[in-house]
């Protein structure tokens, strides 16, 4: 099976043989691009958005990863309009991962859509299953973070340092933990008067 194959199979979240030579050899190009654009750090925007285009399924206008990105694929990942990610993201993207526009990252922020199989014989044979994961616009996603597999992060909400999402987080809530739960909505009484002009 041919990687595009592969891929569409994998996407379907049945489960499929992590160990395949097109799939070692995509992890590979993964990382030779992100190396590329970790080591393009402080060239002109454009230069670095071409680069993360090269990487990534989609990249919208004013993307940014600190150093050091890294990605499984690259392949299934779009991050929407004025994008940023403090250092040391990891996305493991086997399923898709579609990030809003004008969400914030913090430092060390981890997005996970693949699992390995439970049957010890089946996951040392290299068998994984993926489930995707969507981040709204306008998330403000805390330092050091982790996102499961097939979690949703609705609009406009913001999760917590150091919490582990194993399930949906609808829009508007502050929510943080491990594992993360909505603490309250994010209302009008939040709103401070700050105005950027």
């Amino acid at each position: 099976m041919d990687l595009i194959a592969q891929r569409r199979h994998m996407l379907t979240g049945a489960c499929y043989n992590d160990l395949t030579p097109e799939l070692v050899e995509a992890r590979a190009r993964a990382v030779h691009l992100s190396d590329r654009y970790n080591d393009s750090f402080g060239r002109p925007q454009g230069e670095r958005e071409q680069l993360l285009r090269s990487l990534l399924h989609h990249v919208g206008n004013g993307a940014h990863f600190e150093p050091r990105f890294r990605c499984e694929f690259g392949f299934n990942i779009s991050v929407g309009e004025k994008f940023y990610a403090n250092f040391d993201c990891i996305i493991l993207d086997a399923a898709t991962v579609s990030i809003g526009d004008n969400v914030l990252f913090g430092p060390r922020v981890g997005i996970y859509t693949a699992n390995h199989a439970t049957d010890p014989d089946e996951r040392t044979a290299g068998a994984c299953y993926a489930r995707p994961v969507k981040i709204g616009n306008r998330v403000w996603i805390g330092a050091g973070v982790h996102i499961n597999p097939g979690v949703t992060i609705g609009d406009n909400s913001i999760i917590g340092s150091g919490s582990v999402v194993t399930k949906d987080i609808p829009s508007s809530v502050i929510a943080a933990g491990v594992p993360c739960r909505v603490i309250r909505s994010i209302t009008q009484d939040d709103r401070t008067g700050f105005s950027a002009f």
